[in-house]
């Protein structure tokens, strides 16, 4: 299924989800580019397979394919430091925040792009993966690399929108799966 084709699935209570999208995919602060790989990072990070599928396809005639893998490979690395970096900011244990992650992150340096659009991705990421540490990192790099205040509120615009269309396709999901007994 097809990007435009799943987004008519959504039901009426999530249309301005469906309505957010598609005047989000349109937004001037951001590059296409920038646009499309954060449709792609978000919504690997939102876990939702049917919008992966289709935010994949739709993003592979928008992206060039270094781009669309920089994209994924942003929402992988920022799902493994978000955990880490998140436990190290909640702990009170002061000794862990001494100690060094010993996690390979060879990705943030070798991924091809921009690094302002990869910087960009990871903030949207980690704000859909509630990691304060990391969104204010990433954020304060996107600026230092020259994007505004209103390109990261943009992403962060989209990522939102693109998690509550994963959570609204899952919760429906197990809404017809109960109408059909299973």
């Amino acid at each position: 299924m097809n990007l435009n084709e799943l987004l008519e699935t959504v039901p009426a209570y999530a249309r301005d989800l469906k309505l957010n999208f598609s005047t989000l995919t349109q937004q001037v602060e951001l590059t296409p580019q920038q646009i499309w790989g954060t449709v792609v990072a978000s919504a690997v990070a939102s876990r939702n397979p049917d919008l992966t599928q289709a935010a994949l396809a739709e993003a592979a005639g928008h992206l060039p394919p270094q781009a669309l893998e920089a994209a994924k490979a942003a929402a992988a690395i920022m799902g493994m430091n978000n955990v880490f970096y998140r436990f190290m900011h909640l702990t009170t244990n002061q000794n862990y925040r001494s100690m060094p992650a010993r996690l390979r992150m060879n990705i943030i340096r070798s991924h091809g792009v921009e690094a302002a659009d990869f910087e960009l991705w990871c903030a949207a990421v980690s704000a859909i993966n509630g990691c304060s540490v990391c969104v204010d990192s990433h954020e304060k790099a996107v600026r230092e690399k020259g994007l505004t205040e209103d390109a990261v509120l943009a992403a962060v615009r989209l990522a939102a929108v693109i998690h509550g269309l994963a959570a609204v396709l899952d919760a429906e999901k197990v809404t017809a799966a109960q109408a059909i007994g299973v």
